[in-house]
């Protein structure tokens, strides 16, 4: 399996890439320049940081800012306030999340300075914001299984990949446990997807690859090299859902590393033999 440059974007940080079934469109971000793409077209830039986005089952998209959730309608460009974040510390902002397979968007904080464990994992149904888990410093990667039973997680520091019993009927999640266990070798577990073998899919911050998992064995299965140095996030999609889009970022990196890697910053496609787990929409 071969990685080819979708969009040569060198984006500072490229995040977030959602697969619209529907459309066909990857829609992704650049965080730090506040940009939401449509493939290689940028959709709108913001006043503040955005942090992740999801299809919408009515149509458009839910986004979120630095401690809010709006909707934004693509042809339009009209952006709609639907609820903040409460007590939520100053120098934390959003960062990665996605649909649950009922519609709620589940989307994560982070301490900025990527050092203190004051962010917080959230689940917003359209009326109401709950937070599932807090005591996070990078909140990261999130998917299902395929049975929707188990709730997969990534707080980078840890270098673990959580997995959670999670109740599709209330959205709580029980029984945390460690799935994954990543060596420091392989470079910091950041975005992630799951196929419909169960298998996990993740993006590895400074690593230059992406990384598949048995979340039942803790077991690596594959190391995919991607020519970026710091590889963000990954999801599955095309018209059988059997293509990885991929995300990269050139924060951080000095001009050695950026001449070694000079395609960082772009979207990348790599033609699987299994099937992802689609992008849920939001239904709230």
């Amino acid at each position: 399996m071969t990685v080819e440059l979708l969009f040569d974007a060198k984006a500072a940080l490229g995040e977030g890439p959602v697969w619209d079934a529907r459309t066909q469109t990857l829609y992704w971000l650049d965080i730090l320049n506040k940009r939401v793409y449509a493939n290689a077209e940028v959709l709108i830039e913001l006043d503040e940081f955005v942090g992740c986005l999801a299809s919408c089952k009515s149509g458009g998209l839910i986004l979120t800012k630095r401690f809010s959730f709006w909707t934004f309608e693509p042809d339009s460009a009209q952006l709609t306030f639907l609820s903040a974040l409460e007590n939520e510390p100053s120098n934390n902002r959003f960062n990665d999340g996605k649909c649950d397979p009922r519609g709620r968007f589940l989307a994560g904080t982070m301490d900025m300075g990527e050092k203190d464990p004051n962010g917080s994992l959230y689940s917003f149904d359209g009326r109401s914001v709950t937070r599932l888990l807090s005591g996070i410093t990078i909140s990261n990667g999130l998917t299902w299984s395929p049975d929707h039973k188990t709730f997969y997680y990534i707080d980078t520091p840890t270098r673990e990949v959580k997995a959670f019993d999670y109740d599709l009927k209330t959205g709580a999640i029980a029984s945390p446990r460690v799935a994954v266990r990543v060596p420091e070798s392989l470079g910091w577990p950041d975005g992630m997807t799951s196929d419909m073998q169960g298998n996990l899919w993740i993006a590895m911050w400074g690593g230059a690859q992406v990384t598949k998992w048995d979340p039942h064995t803790g077991q690596l299965l594959e190391r995919i090299p991607v020519p970026a140095k710091n590889v963000s996030s990954c999801v599955f999609g095309g018209k059988d859902l059997n293509e990885l889009y991929i995300t990269s970022a050139r924060v951080g990196l000095d001009e050695a590393t950026l001449n070694q890697y000079p395609l960082t910053g772009g979207v990348f496609r790599l033609e699987t033999n299994v099937e992802g787990v689609p992008a849920f929409e939001f239904t709230g």
